[in-house]
């Protein structure tokens, strides 16, 4: 049966990959990978620094027609070349119904795409592409004040949106809005892939976690996650953890 959402499965073909001792073969998460099952509507990576999830969500991007630095895929240009060839081993299911709105937002380089998107506009012709984006010069505003405003201006619905570490810029308060905004396009027919640390954005409805183990990808409940467990240790018993982390005695 063919499936109607935009992306349903990644498999990486192992068989063509030159060896599992080069990079990103060699990273545990990507080592273990064989398919990894997309939600319908979000799918949510959560792993350790280094752990493979970014390099993973990239080459997914990259795979799916996307600017490795960001954007829509319209956005070409290139900054500083330095994502891996992952996306080469990949193989993307695809359904029959094909996204109307894409992007692609990485948190360490956003700054790249706002530049990109003032060069644009700098240029003849065609209404001025930060109108997509609230109208305001996304350099003019803060970190999170700009990606927010991405979120609830550029992303039009009905489309697929890979993130990659959406909450960097974002205080626990902005990371509720995102959350709803995610959730709103995502009941209006729209597909997330993101990679988080929050435990905010974890708790997202109708999400799919996945923890980034060195045996590849293995479901989890969002309160078995690590980021869960801590953060609710520290907050409902801050003095304790302080005093284990910190007594040198």
């Amino acid at each position: 049966m063919i499936s109607g959402q935009f992306a349903s499965r990644i498999t990486l073909v192992r068989e063509k990959v030159p060896s599992f001792e080069e990079y990103p073969f060699s990273l545990p998460f990507v080592r273990g990978l064989e398919t990894l099952d997309l939600h319908e509507k979000i799918t949510i990576l959560v792993g350790e620094n280094g752990s493979g999830k970014s390099t993973l969500l990239e080459a997914i991007a990259v795979a799916l027609g996307f600017n490795p630095e960001g954007g829509s895929k319209n956005f070409q240009f290139a900054t500083r070349p330095s994502h891996s060839n992952l996306s080469d081993y990949l193989r993307i299911a695809k359904g029959y119904k094909k996204p109307k709105d894409g992007f692609f937002l990485r948190a360490e380089s956003f700054f790249n795409v706002a530049t990109e998107i003032e060069r644009l506009d700098e240029g003849p012709g065609g209404p001025p592409v930060i109108g997509a984006y609230g109208g305001r010069s996304l350099h003019e505003q803060s970190h999170g004040e700009s990606f927010l405003s991405l979120l609830m201006n550029r992303f039009r619905g009905d489309g697929l949106y890979i993130l990659d570490e959406p909450e960097a810029a974002l205080s626990p308060q902005r990371q509720l809005a995102a959350l709803a905004r995610m959730h709103q396009l995502a009941r209006a027919g729209s597909q997330f892939i993101v990679a988080t640390h929050s435990p905010i954005l974890m708790a997202c409805p109708d999400a799919l976690l996945y923890a980034c183990t060195s045996s590849g990808p293995e479901r989890i409940k969002y309160s078995d996650t690590e980021h869960y467990q801590v953060m609710r240790d520290f907050l409902v018993d801050p003095s304790r953890m302080l005093k284990a982390l910190l007594d040198e005695s």
